[in-house]
């Protein structure tokens, strides 16, 4: 149901799912008031292969949005206001935000800068309607001068999938109880988690709807999709219970990744295997500041806009040490690329993860490169220190640079795929 003025009696579990809608351009409007009413694309610039990261609700009915090219956007709506981001300016918006919801309750777990699960279950923290704690949060959210839309439910999965079905400044409360009326008549793609290469799958059981995934034999779902598939007719069933603060299985295929496109077509070793560096201490750093380790690294290549090439292999124990992903990455790289083939972009991926993982010591290692190794690893935490304090130009090494000079100037929207 969508929201209810309606007093509620509230039975179990009360998890939200804050979404920030059209968060940079709405911050863009806010900052700028002539924009307010106005089509507003943050993203990079279209001769550039830029990409569209954020659309504001104008410019949507244009039919732009969120990964789309910036060439195309710009076809598409040829008046629009076009802004490269500031992403201090967002990260500043978006920590006022959570503290809000952090008001309300401290079992708050933030997904992206624009998205948090917060579970305000009724005597926890507070004998008060769920519902009513979340237009209030919906109201001090608006006095910041932007909006949001809040799904509410038993489970973080009905709450995510709530918080799509009404946007913007909507607030969509699924009753307990209801949860799988609500979510049975679905298509498979409306729950997180179900990409293209899964629902082809699905599809090829008679699987389209999240009804027909509930209903689904676990067996079948286990031979088709692993240990994937019973966990998602879980949450199908909106019965999944991980709590808010947990991720529902953080060892599943998840990854930590980056990717670059490059502004034109890079051809010789030395500026991609440069390229292909500073990606992976992209990646390393955004391992050491989650405390995680992974043990698969994923090398991804397009030579143009419509192949896509990719390649894995195993560390010998998990890292995050952008050394070792690197000395890996670079042999991927090799199966992946020869002289002379255009490189239109690069990305990197670290899966497998161990969280806060000791590293095993190498008895027959050399100590002197066992002393390099942890001279290296200050160095780079010295490096993320400044970079944390001071930000991501305090301090660069040199292929740092070279890739931000070569790349488009499109600003990804740091939603992490783990």
């Amino acid at each position: 149901m969508s929201e209810t003025r309606v007093d509620i009696a509230w039975a179990g579990k009360a998890i939200g799912l804050l979404d920030l809608d059209a968060f940079f351009a709405s911050v863009e409007q806010l900052d700028h008031p002539e924009w307010r009413g106005k089509p507003v694309i943050v993203g990079g610039d279209a001769d550039r292969r830029g990409v569209v990261s954020t659309a504001s609700y104008e410019a949507r009915t244009f039919g732009v949005h969120s990964a789309m090219p910036a060439a195309q956007a710009a076809r598409l709506c040829p008046d629009a206001i076009w802004t490269h981001g500031r992403f201090d300016r967002y990260r500043e918006v978006s920590s006022r935000v959570m503290g809000i919801i952090e008001d309300e309750t401290p079992l708050v777990e933030q997904v992206s800068i624009d998205e948090a699960f917060f579970d305000v279950t009724p005597g926890r923290y507070s004998r008060e309607s769920p519902v009513d704690i979340c237009r209030r949060i919906q109201g001090r959210v608006s006095e910041l001068g932007v909006s949001c839309s809040i799904g509410l439910g038993v489970s973080k999965s009905v709450a995510k999938v709530a918080s799509e079905r009404d946007k913007p400044r909507g607030l969509t409360v699924v009753l307990p109880g209801s949860e799988a009326s609500f979510l049975a008549p679905l298509p498979v793609r409306a729950m997180s988690g179900i990409g293209p290469a899964t629902e082809a799958q699905l599809a090829k059981m008679g699987i389209r709807t999240l009804g027909a995934l509930a209903k689904a034999p676990e067996g079948e779902l286990r031979r088709m999709l692993g240990v994937a598939g019973p966990e998602l007719r879980l949450r199908a069933m909106g019965a999944d219970a991980s709590p808010v603060g947990e991720r529902a299985n953080p060892r599943a295929a998840k990854s930590v990744s980056n990717e670059r496109t490059f502004a034109t077509d890079l051809y010789d070793g030395p500026s991609i295997r440069s390229a292909l560096d500073a990606t992976c201490a992209m990646v390393a750093r955004r391992l050491r500041r989650k405390n995680m380790a992974g043990s698969c690294v994923t090398v991804k290549l397009k030579p143009d806009a419509c192949t896509s090439r990719t390649t894995q292999a195993r560390l010998s124990q998990p890292s995050d040490d952008e050394e070792e992903i690197r000395a890996l990455a670079r042999k991927l790289l090799d199966q992946l690329w020869r002289e002379g083939t255009p490189v239109r972009l690069i990305g990197v991926g670290v899966s497998d993860f161990s969280e806060g993982m000791p590293r095993q010591l190498d008895l027959f290692e050399d100590p002197a490169q066992a002393r390099k190794r942890e001279s290296m690893r200050a160095l780079h935490r010295t490096t993320d220190a400044l970079q944390e304090r001071f930000g991501t130009d305090a301090v660069a090494f040199g292929r740092d640079i070279r890739l931000r000079q070569a790349t488009t100037n499109t600003q990804p929207q740091h939603k992490e795929n783990d």
